[in-house]
């Protein structure tokens, strides 16, 4: 059975006609075209697919197109204003912080929805970049975002 369904992509307004049970990644990636958002695990659990869905960070292999009519959707690709970056795009190229560089833009997405969380890790909560700050050492987010110093 398919539906119609109106999303707000990237900034645009986007009209798809999809059968019902078609994932927001599949949309966002055969449908739209638009591949920062990866296939990885097809279960949630490795977060490659993560966008930005109405500012809160979703897996998009687990989220129905369907159920997200009217919503706001950014992907890594969106995050960008023309030719200047993310902040936090900035802060994964200055910091060196890709791996294979398959899951990054969904590892940009989630760090970009958990600072709209928890603002106070920001550097300038009141700042409207974001760039992220330091973590204070001895905490759990220093922790668990610092990398270990090699010899």
């Amino acid at each position: 059975m398919n539906a119609e369904i109106t999303l707000r992509v990237e900034g645009r307004e986007r009209r798809l006609t999809v059968d019902t049970r078609t994932t927001l990644l599949d949309a966002i990636r055969e449908r739209l075209g638009i591949t920062s958002p990866k296939k990885g695990c097809d279960h949630g659990q490795c977060g490659a697919c993560t966008v930005l869905l109405d500012g809160r960070r979703v897996n998009s292999c687990l989220a129905l197109t369907v159920a997200q009519q009217g919503a706001e959707i950014v992907t890594a690709a969106g995050l960008a204003d023309a030719e200047k970056l993310h902040p936090m795009q900035r802060a994964f190229i200055t910091n060196d912080a890709f791996q294979c560089g398959y899951c990054t833009p969904g590892q940009v997405c989630s760090a970009v929805g958990m600072l709209a969380l928890f603002p106070d890790l920001q550097e300038h909560p009141d700042d409207a970049a974001g760039a992220p700050r330091r973590p204070r050492p001895g905490t759990l987010t220093a922790r668990a975002l610092t990398p270990p110093q090699l010899p």
